[in-house]
């Protein structure tokens, strides 16, 4: 593996006291809080594998829901994080779980309110990374290293046509690019990391654009 910072190798400015069980897992919450768009009312946390076992020495519970409330690896509120939660009427449970997963710091994050819901699955990677690799049931591969956009769209022809023209349009550069879809012709999701993060008009002519039906973005 190539390192293009010595903070890659070291993790970044981060409360403790773990860069993987710790840091890591506040941006997996974090993800979770950029994508649903908004602080959740309520907060079903899995943990697998070394997660389960040692969250809440390595505070792994209260970095998710630091990430929940949008605070960064580097916070001090990140401390009181499940405090604050439920004073702001958050229902939180944390489910320690037994099955095997391909990643030994995997956590399930099912948030929502009364508008909707979300459910993603991240991975800590080591150094304060982490990476989102299922959304609302689609495979994917997101680091959080960088902005990126997340559409939802019809799996039709002329859907990424028109996203990549209107990021074209706005001088933003596609550093990567993924499409996935649960069967042909159905729901698709299309992942597009940028090289700066996107104004909220440029997400309100994504989202008028033909076949896309939801739009999210998540800022670096």
């Amino acid at each position: 593996m190539k390192y293009r910072s010595v903070f890659d190798i070291i993790g970044p400015v981060m409360i403790g006291p773990s860069s993987s069980h710790t840091a890591g897992a506040a941006r997996i919450g974090r993800a979770a809080r950029h994508l649903f768009g908004r602080e959740p009312k309520y907060a079903h946390i899995h943990l697998y594998g070394s997660f389960a076992k040692t969250y809440k020495g390595h505070g792994t519970d209260v970095a998710i829901i630091g990430g929940l409330l949008d605070y960064e690896t580097y916070d001090q509120r990140i401390s009181d994080s499940l405090v604050t939660a439920r004073k702001n009427g958050m229902k939180i449970r944390f489910h320690e779980e037994d099955a095997h997963t391909d990643h030994p710091n995997t956590a399930k994050v099912k948030i929502g309110d009364d508008d909707g819901e979300l459910e993603l699955v991240g991975i800590s990677i080591g150094g304060g990374k982490a990476e989102i690799t299922e959304l609302n049931g689609f495979e994917l591969r997101l680091s959080g290293s960088h902005p990126a956009i997340l559409l939802i769209h019809n799996d039709r022809y002329g859907a990424i046509a028109s996203a990549t023209t209107i990021l074209a349009k706005n001088e933003i550069n596609i550093g990567r690019m993924e499409v996935s879809r649960k069967a042909q012709g159905e729901q698709a999701l299309m992942v597009i990391e940028v090289d700066q993060n996107i104004d909220d008009s440029v997400l309100d002519e994504l989202e008028r654009a033909d076949h896309i039906t939801q739009v999210a973005k998540i800022s670096d």
